[in-house]
């Protein structure tokens, strides 16, 4: 049985199983085998982006339409008849985007692994060119044979859209934008899911280190502190941390019940302040958890990692108890449906109002500042490796800022703001290893989505 034979047989086989499997899908391609559909924005999934994806064609050069190869981050890839297109009449959402003419193509010369589960797309016209029409082509044989995915997609705005296929493949996997018809056509963010979805322990500072902290003992207000639980800058002129950073997935959660164990952090420099739990008594502050003891249910370790002193922080009781925990209770429901989370917290100002009234501005004899506010910023990832690189425009990015007061409202989603909002009222870079063009754009909204 010659090559061409046997990838035509495996092609044949993979429509058939499609076919088979599709009955609770309403809308399927002509050949009844994936489906397909488009929209204006991002979509969710809770299977994993492949590392390195979304593809969006900025690490690469290739200024001709003549067919060659070009090595981007996800791989090498093959433009016929197409280049990276860097005017401003190239629809992107960084410096660079595919723009095929023609008849051209833009094919992946390299294979995945892990089979897909989606591939999403977003499309736009050149410039002010006619409309055009694509289609999504698929390979399971190494290139050797192809079969198109879904329906032809008809480009016909100027502004990015996003085409999003879906697919049952496993086993190795490549893909081919076809160019069919009409003007030239920009692609960018190319990206495919697996078929996995397991969620992991990952780094605490995967996607930055605000303050650019360091655990030089005499770097006194700026002080790093990376523990197998979460990651935090201590300030000890405030006996509070600047911030804390932490990881949360469903391999976090488990069933192991809060400790109630609140102990100084003996790993601070021997010439710190070092809180204890005594300092909070009768101060009308809750000793407030910045990484949440809900968040750390793996195991016993991990719950008393949430009740070391410097994850603790004044918080008015009302703040404390309802609206902070509100909030600390839907991103528990994210990891729920597939989600991880890359969580920042600190607080900042001096001076707030707790259960005994009036505005305090310190506690412990002054050693431990009193915030004023309070912020967050949660970072939504279907669950998935290389995650920084994941970060889209799309990725759903939820920031508060809330008083430290026994006058705050019940509700969350009332104290959205933008991460530039609270990088601005804190000197910090939240999102530093995230690229600058993405932080640009994800970093200046204001999250609207649901709050439970």
């Amino acid at each position: 049985m010659n090559k061409i034979f046997r990838g035509f047989l495996a092609v044949m086989a993979l429509i058939l199983v499609f076919g088979c499997a599709k009955e609770e899908i309403t809308q399927k391609g002509p050949d009844d085998s994936f489906v397909f559909y488009e929209d204006q924005g991002p979509t969710t999934s809770t299977s994993a982006a492949y590392s390195g994806f979304p593809e969006t064609f900025e690490t690469g050069s290739k200024t001709s339409y003549t067919a060659a190869d070009v090595t981007l981050s996800t791989g090498v890839w093959n433009l016929n008849d197409a280049l990276l297109g860097t005017l401003s009449t190239d629809r992107k959402t960084g410096t660079k985007s595919v723009r095929i003419q023609n008849t051209g193509r833009a094919t992946m010369q390299f294979n995945l692994t892990a089979g897909a589960s989606s591939v999403s797309v977003a499309h736009a016209k050149f410039g002010t060119d006619a409309n055009s029409s694509w289609e999504l082509w698929v390979s399971v044989n190494s290139g050797s044979t192809w079969s198109k995915v879904g329906n032809t997609v008809i480009t016909s705005s100027t502004g990015l859209a996003t085409a999003t296929f879906g697919l049952s493949i496993t086993g190795d996997v490549r893909f081919e934008i076809r160019k069919i018809s009409g003007g030239r056509l920009n692609i960018d963010n190319f990206s495919v899911s697996s078929n996995s979805s397991v969620a992991t322990k990952d780094d605490h500072l995967a996607m930055g280190n605000p303050s650019g902290a360091t655990n030089s003992s005499s770097n006194t207000t700026n002080y790093l502190l990376v523990k197998p639980q979460y990651a935090l800058a201590y300030n000890n002129t405030r006996g509070t941390a600047r911030w804390v950073s932490w990881h949360l997935s469903s391999a976090w959660v488990g069933s192991t019940p809060r400790c109630d164990c609140f102990v100084a952090d003996n790993t601070l420099p021997t010439s710190y302040f070092k809180a204890v739990t005594s300092n909070y008594t009768n101060t009308g502050f809750d000793r407030g958890h910045v990484a949440p003891s809900a968040d750390r249910t793996f195991n016993n370790a991990d719950n008393a990692a949430t009740f070391l002193m410097t994850n603790i922080m004044p918080q008015a009781p009302k703040l404390n108890q309802q609206t902070w925990a509100y909030l600390e209770n839907y991103g528990r429901t994210l990891i729920n449906n597939g989600n991880e989370l890359y969580i920042i917290s600190g607080g900042y100002g001096q001076g707030g109002s707790g259960s005994l009234g009036g505005t305090t501005t310190t506690i412990a004899g002054g050693a431990i500042a009193v915030p004023s506010r309070y912020w967050k910023v949660i970072v939504v990832l279907a669950n998935g490796s290389n995650d920084v690189n994941r970060v889209s425009t799309g990725t759903r990015v939820i920031a508060v800022d809330m008083p430290n007061s026994q006058s705050i409202g019940t509700s969350w989603g009332s104290y959205r703001t933008s991460v530039d909002a609270i990088e601005s009222a804190t000197g910090l870079n939240i999102m530093s290893n995230v690229p600058a063009a993405i932080q640009n754009v994800i970093e200046a909204s204001v999250d609207n989505g649901p709050t439970s």
